[in-house]
């Protein structure tokens, strides 16, 4: 796959625009490009389910529904047993999808009006162009094809999924895999899209490399390799790594402030400090002596910390009393870069302030606190209104997690369902405070941080599986990936 296919991905009206660029300039026909993604989606099909023979093609009446058209003739010459299911009037088909539909009926395929028992089941119902809720036999034909228990293809996109927001528009197709064209839409990378989309794969149709300079793409995907980490000199000293300090811990939750602060020393800072209540700190000494734990209990006790740090994070099991909101009040006035998580933010929702140089990173029922919404739905709207509104890097976590300034949205691919456990939060905000520790900026450390953590997540996942994963485990793998990394 060529690199700036991996690397972008595009609204459906962009996706849109390079189809037009293709047609218009370049002299492509809207009916080869048609064919050739009737034919990719085959391809995958064969590849994927190499035992199939038995296909049903559920068709709507767009152009999503002439590429199944296309897949559905090239399956019936192939020797399949392909069986087309119609949705809606074929007299509404229009110019290419007309013609795939055409083609298709003259090698001897007819259309039928019921889902049988096939071994797979290609979606093409809706494509990238669906903006209204689904209905009626739409919506009656995509619940059965979630209930049959036979894998599902999607061409495009699963039909249902919004190409914009990866939301469900009512309802959507459950697909085990889809194929998806020309650019990768950024409806399929977050949102509800990880329960719909299964493994995706990618055909730019020989659409030219030209059409791509274009158009410009919406959100970037995150793409690192090891030379992003600086290798370390062999005169290295810990001065030269930067000094975190974890502000939080109130009464039972230390270990929300032992895991960032673990955290930040795995993926390489040089001295990681802990603020804590004085109850916690010996008990954090003992448990892990690599950390320094700091008795604080008054605002005075942290300021004269402060002017030895160098990077900050506060939230980790922060709690919202007034050891809390106190202990946050003091950085408002601070210059130095700080990361603020958990109930940092929920403080910061019900008293906004400024804080100079900061990273935020809200969960979806924290980002909905924050902007007063009852819940997020288009998660880049909600990702650049943070942005807008805390004037920092935000880190919107979740299935598909968003890292955003004020300028670009990048998106992460990479995790995995074991990650919703509680403390996953805690150990993202101490890699990301132990890169900016070591020199990364706000932006590009979260980035780096939210691969490393999502990467290390499946590698834990590997060994024991997704169910009863710790936050814990993924030390080991953190420490790796900051020594060899590459997603």
């Amino acid at each position: 796959m060529k690199k700036q296919h991996l690397e972008v991905l595009y609204t459906a009206a962009q996706v849109a625009e390079l189809d037009r660029i293709t047609i218009e300039d370049h002299n492509i026909p809207g009916l080869c490009l048609m064919e050739r993604a009737g034919s990719a989606a085959f391809e995958v099909l064969k590849s994927h389910w190499v035992q199939a023979r038995r296909i049903t093609v559920v068709c709507g009446i767009g152009n999503n529904a002439g590429d199944g058209y296309v897949l559905a003739r090239l399956a019936h010459l192939a020797g399949y047993d392909v069986s087309v299911l119609q949705l809606g009037d074929v007299n509404k088909l229009k110019a290419d999808a007309l013609l795939a539909y055409q083609y298709m009926i003259n090698v001897g395929l007819q259309v039928q009006d019921s889902l049988v028992n096939p071994d797979v089941i290609v979606d093409a119902i809706f494509g990238t162009g669906l903006d209204r809720q689904v209905s009626g036999i739409w919506r009656e034909a995509i619940d059965s094809i979630n209930d049959c228990s036979c894998p599902v293809l999607s061409i495009d996109i699963p039909s249902g999924l919004d190409a914009d927001t990866g939301n469900a528009l009512g309802v959507a197709v459950a697909a085990d895999v889809c194929v998806t064209f020309i650019g990768f839409k950024q409806g399929l990378f977050t949102g509800l899209a990880a329960d719909c989309c299964g493994k995706i794969y990618f055909d730019d149709l020989k659409v030219p490399s030209e059409v791509y300079q274009k158009v410009e793409s919406s959100v970037n995907r995150i793409v690192y390799d090891a030379s992003l980490y600086p290798k370390r000199v062999r005169t290295a000293h810990k001065g030269k790594f930067g000094h975190v300090l974890i502000i939080g811990g109130d009464y039972g939750m230390i270990g929300a402030a032992h895991l960032a602060a673990e955290a930040a020393a795995r993926v390489g800072a040089g001295k990681v400090s802990v603020a804590t209540r004085a109850n916690h700190a010996a008990l954090l000494s003992i448990t892990r002596p690599e950390i320094m734990s700091h008795s604080i209990e008054t605002v005075a006790e942290l300021e004269s910390l402060l002017d030895q740090i160098d990077t900050i994070a506060i939230g980790p099991g922060l709690g919202q009393s007034d050891w809390g909101r106190n202990l946050l009040n003091v950085l408002k006035t601070i210059e130095k870069p700080i990361v603020v998580d958990a109930d940092g933010l929920n403080l910061l929702a019900q008293k906004p302030m400024n804080l100079a140089n900061a990273i935020f990173t809200p969960h979806p029922g924290e980002a909905a606190r924050l902007l007063k919404k009852n819940m997020v739905t288009d998660r880049f709207t909600v990702v650049r209104r943070l942005t807008e509104q805390l004037a920092g890097v935000c880190v919107l976590k979740g299935a598909g997690t968003l890292v955003a300034n004020k300028d670009e949205i990048s998106v992460c691919t990479a995790g995995n369902p074991g990650m919703a456990c509680g403390g996953m939060g805690d150990v993202l905000t101490g890699i990301i405070v132990g890169l900016v520790a070591q020199g990364f900026s706000n932006f590009e450390a979260a980035k780096l941080a939210v691969c490393l953590h999502a990467q290390a997540a499946d590698r834990a996942a590997e060994e024991n599986g997704e169910r009863g994963l710790l936050p814990s485990d993924l030390f080991k793998w953190i420490q790796y990936y900051a020594n060899n990394f590459q997603c």
